[in-house]
């Protein structure tokens, strides 16, 4: 259900749908707060995907690839420069495989906060 409302751009529902799981036996994992994640991008959403992404560390769960993927973006879209390289420096640290797309998403979000210093860096 979750897939489906980030298909169609509903992040709110998708949200909702996560909360309710949280507080029965339906188990949170990755893959939830993923596609939760994912329609905020999506819905333009960065503050809610890096809410998310905080809820899911205090879950005792850990961010992989297509999360962090997905919150990069959400901050790309909004020139959120500083986050976006902020999660790219952790998603380093912690050696989480990387690609050209991902970097071009933060690379992205350096230009449109007119950060042209921070991308060459990349």
């Amino acid at each position: 259900a979750i897939s489906a409302c980030e298909k169609c751009q509903q992040w709110e529902q998708a949200a909702a749908l996560l909360n309710s799981m949280e507080g029965h036996v339906v188990p949170v994992d990755v893959i939830s707060f993923s596609g939760v994640i994912s329609a905020c991008e999506k819905g333009r959403q960065w503050e809610r995907a890096l809410g998310l992404l905080a809820q899911l560390k205090q879950s005792k769960l850990a961010p992989d690839t297509i999360v962090c993927s997905a919150v990069i973006s959400a901050c790309e879209k909004s020139g959120r420069w500083e986050h976006a390289l902020s999660l790219l420096d952790e998603m380093l640290a912690k050696n989480l495989p990387t690609d050209l797309v991902l970097f071009s998403a933060v690379i992205s979000a350096c230009e449109k906060g007119q950060k042209w210093e921070q991308a060459l860096r990349l």
